[in-house]
């Protein structure tokens, strides 16, 4: 399993239309074979960024995601809100710290 995360930068007159397109297609997104988790989060100072944050049980998961009409319909509708272009970055947990118990 890895992580995949994408910076999205919008204009700011489309973030509440990306924000009701986000409410349509999360669900499908998030059932899509091989998607086991999605969030969406939203930067504290740049109200206009936006990350997803998506684990995905292989490399070629996410590609068959990648080329699937979902995935292009909502890249369509999506990509022309941004003011600038789009960055992703595919990362592997290399350490997951818990809290200690410290009584």
């Amino acid at each position: 399993m890895f992580t995949r995360i994408v910076k999205m930068e919008f204009k700011a007159e489309e973030v509440s239309s990306f924000l009701a397109n986000f409410e349509t297609v999360k669900s499908k997104i998030r059932n899509f074979p091989g998607c086991q988790h999605l969030k969406l989060l939203r930067d504290k100072k740049d109200l206009n960024t936006f990350f997803t944050y998506s684990k995905w049980n292989s490399e070629e998961d996410l590609e068959a995601y990648r080329s699937s009409d979902l995935f292009k319909g909502i890249w369509a509708t999506t990509k022309p809100k941004f003011r600038s272009k789009a960055a992703a970055w595919s990362v592997d947990v290399i350490e997951e710290i818990q809290s200690e118990n410290l009584d």
